[in-house]
């Protein structure tokens, strides 16, 4: 019996340990199946995180043809208006010297048609001025007058070059105007020359206690100081040349400036003023 009892206890012994070793066979088998779905998620992380490498090197590239195709569309565009400004260019008048001769005939008959007249409204100015014993403006009017027969002079003697382009332009009411080099050195003097006289003009009458008024001015309505070549037309440059000599008028009246200034003995606008009146440019 106590053998029976000894061999019970060995059985119930080893059940037991068959019992713990499947409690630790069952127990690794949780483990390895949590272990595979752990591997199960972090491979379908992986999927996922391809499919969004993917999906971003899709928008990449298609982000890249996007910008290909807009930076061939503004090369394209470039070229046309690089294409069009030379078919532009190509465009502009050359004038050889034959045909330079024939243009500066052309101006130089008109500036005489006017230069006549020019001369009696001199003289009547001048009588007037003598009767109402304006002498500060006497004398502006005679350095004015005596630059006009130099420029007369000199418009006569005008040069000739073998080409002359117009590829310069500016803007006035809103229509673009062309020019040459010339042209454009001739209209930016133009304006300023008109303030310099304008200035004196202005200066003269408020010496002369006189009211303001420069329209009157003989300066002002004859406008055609300094010209003295046929790069431009007369009514062009007059243009300009009025445009400076109200603002220099009112400066000088006024004994201010506002619109100009003095350099090495000199009178000229203000380079954001000028800017304003005529901006010119190599087209």
């Amino acid at each position: 019996a106590q053998q029976r009892r000894a061999q019970q206890r060995n059985n119930d012994r080893r059940a037991q340990q068959r019992r713990a070793q499947q409690r630790n066979n069952n127990r690794r088998a949780q483990q390895r199946r949590a272990q595979q779905r752990n591997n199960d998620r972090r491979a379908q992380q992986r999927r996922a995180q391809q499919r969004n490498n993917d999906r971003r090197a899709q928008q990449r590239r298609a982000q890249q043809r996007r910008d290909n195709r807009r930076q061939a569309d503004r090369r394209r565009d470039q070229r046309r208006r690089t294409d069009r400004r030379e078919a532009r260019r190509r465009e502009y008048r050359r004038y050889n010297r034959q045909q330079q001769r024939r243009l500066r005939q052309q101006r130089y008959n008109n500036y005489q048609r006017q230069f006549r007249d020019r001369q009696n409204r001199w003289e009547r100015r001048q009588r007037q001025l003598r009767r109402q014993n304006r002498l500060r403006r006497l004398r502006y009017q005679q350095r004015y007058y005596n630059r006009l027969q130099r420029d007369r002079l000199r418009l006569q003697q005008g040069r000739y070059y073998n080409s002359l382009v117009n590829n310069y332009r500016y803007n006035r009411g809103g229509n673009y105007y062309y020019t040459s080099s010339y042209g454009a050195s001739m209209l930016r003097r133009a304006v300023n020359d008109g303030y310099a006289q304008g200035y004196d003009a202005g200066q003269a009458d408020r010496y002369d206690e006189w009211d303001y008024d420069y329209q009157n001015s003989y300066g002002y309505q004859d406008a055609s100081y300094g010209y003295n070549n046929y790069y431009v037309g007369l009514s062009e440059y007059q243009y300009y040349f009025r445009e400076g000599f109200r603002r220099g008028y009112e400066d000088g009246y006024y004994g201010r400036r506002d619109y100009g200034r003095y350099s090495n003995g000199r009178r000229s606008l203000l380079g954001s003023i000028l800017k304003g009146i005529l901006y010119i440019s190599l087209y």
